[in-house]
């Protein structure tokens, strides 16, 4: 399917963050990122993809800025960037990437690295971990590309449970740019990290089959993880309140996920569920806190919240602590 463009103009700036502009144009929500486009303003003539509107993808279902033709065309590219972002690819642009200066730990020397199959996992992974240790969040692809979407990670860095974001492969916005998941564990281990956050963003690719979805993602940083000397830990989706049989219990996604896992990693497992006896291998942690340790972060699960999905959020909380404990 070709891109759909449509013109129109900017009627309403409704939320500015740093990296992202909420909008709209001739009244239908959009989202803009400024380091792409340039900046945004009232009455901007523009181009915007309108295709996953017109698709009702969900969460997803808003206009993304394409090109602004008012004060966006002729813009320089990055200082020093050599590689291209979505290369050969009609939105292609470059990024100074993190290799291109050398700061990579040849070794993650026992790091521990959580792995998200859900961007809604991350919140209560994080809480689970703890502000007192430094955690790098790495943005892998599976879900939305932009680390800046994420209000979750603006959250989480303003809580003191972020201390960095880095974005590897296609994804983008993060503090660190990395060509891909492994280099961007080194970077974040070179940076003095003592655990990494590895999540695709919010949404997710999926298509009901056992190896067609985004969460996938989280058996190649799993795997790297291992390789470079670090201690991978899966986050489990467990769910008692979805309605699809392939969520209910232990998502047939963590399945898949760990068909794909070589030897080191380890399933968090919150102690007092009963597990299957496929999960493996798993340790049990105890996550009777876990209400207290995520108050006043944003935990929704498909429209669900902690009420509904408590299991859910128990088991990215044990991730969280499990990681805690490894750190040391």
């Amino acid at each position: 399917m070709p891109l759909s463009l449509r013109r129109g103009r900017v009627t309403a700036i409704v939320e500015q963050h740093e990296g992202l502009v909420r909008l709209e144009v001739d009244g239908a929500s959009c989202i803009a990122y400024p380091q792409l486009t340039g900046p945004v303003e009232l009455d901007d003539e523009v181009l915007v993809n309108v295709q996953a509107r017109e698709l009702g993808l969900g969460s997803g279902g808003f206009d993304v800025l394409y090109a602004n033709l008012t004060r966006g065309l002729e813009l320089s590219s990055a200082a020093r960037a050599h590689v291209m972002k979505l290369p050969y690819a009609p939105g292609q642009w470059t990024e100074r990437h993190a290799e291109e200066d050398g700061a990579l730990a040849e070794s993650l020397d026992g790091m521990p690295v959580v792995c998200c199959s859900l961007h809604s996992q991350l919140a209560p992974v994080c809480a689970g971990i703890g502000g007192k240790l430094k955690v790098a969040y790495v943005q892998v692809p599976g879900g939305a590309l932009p680390v800046t979407l994420s209000d979750t990670v603006r959250l989480l860095r303003a809580r003191g449970l972020l201390a960095t974001t880095v974005s590897a492969g296609p994804c983008f916005g993060g503090e660190g740019e990395c060509v891909g998941v492994p280099s961007a564990l080194a970077w974040a281990r070179a940076a003095g990290n003592d655990v990494a956050v590895c999540s695709i963003g919010p949404g997710i690719v999926g298509t009901g089959s056992s190896l067609g979805h985004g969460g996938l993602a989280a058996a190649d940083a799993a795997n790297a993880a291992a390789a470079l000397g670090g201690a991978p830990v899966l986050a489990a989706r467990v769910s008692s309140a979805d309605e699809r049989d392939r969520h209910r219990g232990v998502s047939h996604h963590t399945r898949a996920v760990l068909s794909l896992c070589r030897e080191g990693v380890t399933v968090a497992w919150p102690a007092g569920l009963d597990a299957p006896e496929w999960v493996e291998p798993r340790r049990d942690v105890d996550v009777g806190d876990w209400r207290e340790g995520c108050e006043g972060l944003p935990l929704s699960h498909m429209g669900r919240g902690p009420d509904e999905e408590p299991w859910f959020f128990a088991a990215a909380y044990a991730a969280g602590r499990l990681a805690r404990d490894l750190a040391g």
